[in-house]
């Protein structure tokens, strides 16, 4: 059976609960989870939030859907905007919001 989610719509209610949080962080899982190899959550960042450094848990993409996000790596550096689509590293990163964003990452842990 198909199932379909707005990411737009998810992205929207995301954004608002991230701005009402004393976080600035906001997260949704739409796909997957602990039965799964793969997971999908949207993942909403107020300017200047950020997912400090941790370790890869698998291959992993970040799609922009809404802002402009900054993936650190070591001494490396990326920029993202919307619609582009960021390889997560396989080593210790960072994700920050330059500005209110909103992301849809995608992983395939390790089995």
């Amino acid at each position: 059976m198909v199932q379909k989610s707005s990411l737009t719509a998810l992205a929207r209610n995301q954004l608002e609960a991230a701005r009402r949080s004393s976080s600035g962080r906001s997260a949704h899982t739409v796909f997957g989870g602990h039965e799964h190899v793969m997971r999908q959550t949207v993942i909403a960042l107020c300017a200047g939030s950020a997912l400090h450094e941790h370790n890869n848990p698998g291959e992993a993409t970040v799609h922009v859907l809404h802002g402009r996000v900054r993936m650190t790596a070591a001494d490396v550096e990326w920029s993202g905007s919307s619609g582009d689509l960021l390889i997560v590293p396989d080593s210790r990163h960072g994700l920050e919001a330059v500005e209110d964003s909103v992301v849809l990452l995608s992983v395939a842990k390790h089995v």
